[in-house]
């Protein structure tokens, strides 16, 4: 059965942390209004990125010795902490920059912590001739965070400061820790009982897994683009409402899973990377043409469409006959994939918006 009670517990649970990692997309405003450039920009962010990168050897290694919820309780709690230990900050940036990387950096690990643990615990769960449609419509749940994040985020950051935004990304943290808890973590004791798995690294060079995360950068790179600079770019150009974005880009990739993840289980999710490839790009090279809201809207859906088809089949290519002693440190490549081409995405990306503008 794919849809039970502890999926439907993880599915809320992820929405709400999902959501309050989503508002920090309003975080470059800040760093703006208190003196920070573009290039300012993309380090802060990107250290985020680099952080969750780097650790995900240790914190998959983690996931698979003490159990996925142990785990995922730990990520949930940084990500109700982290956010709050941002409201003293105040005046030029120049005066807290190291303090802030090093916010940045337990953020991006509690981050890393939470998104490789829920994606191993999920796929548990996950019956394996449903794996593509299971990943997909779970994976729902992120995209659902993505959208309400930041438009619950922005009015109340609009209305009453950064101070609000900062404790409204704590409580939707703090709402996702208390709901998964009455979850059991089912095969803990199962992977405890095999025999010593490989590592992390052993893993990484077999042909399958450096394949799954080298596409896993490639996608990351992408969501950089779109993360961690629409929010400026449409500032710039005077747009009434960055989270008309976020929403139509929600939307798109959550309707095409509803029969996306079906076609995959059957035909292969390898039939349908290169389209999901080919969506996104093309997204991304509409963004330098947006000066309205209508055509931010399209971008966000195009890019929505490809996204929804990309992240599920990905991830089942990485998972797919992997026995669960290893299965997070599998998560670990792939989702340490994206979030090393986030990293590298955000501070190129970065660089270029400093000398050549957004465009």
């Amino acid at each position: 059965m794919l849809y039970t009670p502890a999926f439907a517990a993880l599915f809320i649970a992820n929405l709400f942390l999902v959501a309050s990692f989503a508002s920090f997309f309003l975080f470059p405003l800040f760093i703006t209004e208190h003196g920070g450039s573009q290039q300012d920009i993309g380090i802060i962010m990107g250290i985020f990125a680099l952080a969750s990168a780097l650790c995900r050897p240790w914190v998959s290694e983690m996931i698979d010795r003490i159990g996925r919820k142990r785990s995922y309780t730990l990520g949930c709690v940084i990500m109700t902490l982290l956010p709050i230990l941002h409201l003293p900050l105040a005046g030029p940036l120049s005066s807290y920059y190291l303090p802030l990387l090093l916010m940045r950096i337990v953020h991006g690990i509690g981050l890393a912590i939470c998104f490789t643990s829920v994606f191993t615990f999920i796929v548990d769960l996950i019956p394996e001739e449903r794996l593509n449609e299971g990943i997909g419509m779970f994976g729902t749940s992120g995209l659902i965070g993505l959208a309400v994040g930041p438009a619950i985020a922005e009015p109340i950051m609009i209305r009453f400061g950064f101070s609000a935004l900062f404790l409204t990304a704590t409580g939707m943290a703090a709402l996702g820790l208390l709901i998964h808890l009455p979850i059991r973590d089912l095969h803990h004791q199962q992977i405890q009982q095999t025999a010593a798995s490989p590592s992390f690294f052993a893993l990484l060079k077999q042909r399958k897994q450096l394949i799954s995360g080298t596409l896993a950068m490639v996608f990351g790179f992408g969501l950089a683009a779109t993360g961690n600079f629409i929010a400026p770019l449409a500032q710039e150009r005077q747009l009434s409402y960055i989270s008309l974005y976020y929403i139509a880009y929600s939307c798109a990739a959550v309707g095409v899973r509803f029969f996306a993840g079906r076609i995959a289980d059957r035909i292969g999710e390898n039939q349908l990377i290169p389209w999901g490839f080919v969506l996104a790009s093309s997204g991304l090279l509409l963004v330098p043409l947006v000066h309205g809201n209508l055509l931010l809207v399209c971008v966000g859906f195009i890019f929505g469409i490809g996204h929804g088809l990309l992240f599920p089949a990905l991830n089942a290519m990485a998972v797919r006959d992997e026995p669960y002693s290893v299965r997070g440190k599998v998560t670990g490549i792939f989702t340490g994939g994206i979030d090393a081409g986030a990293f590298s995405g955000a501070l190129i990306l970065g660089m270029i918006g400093e000398v050549a503008g957004y465009s």
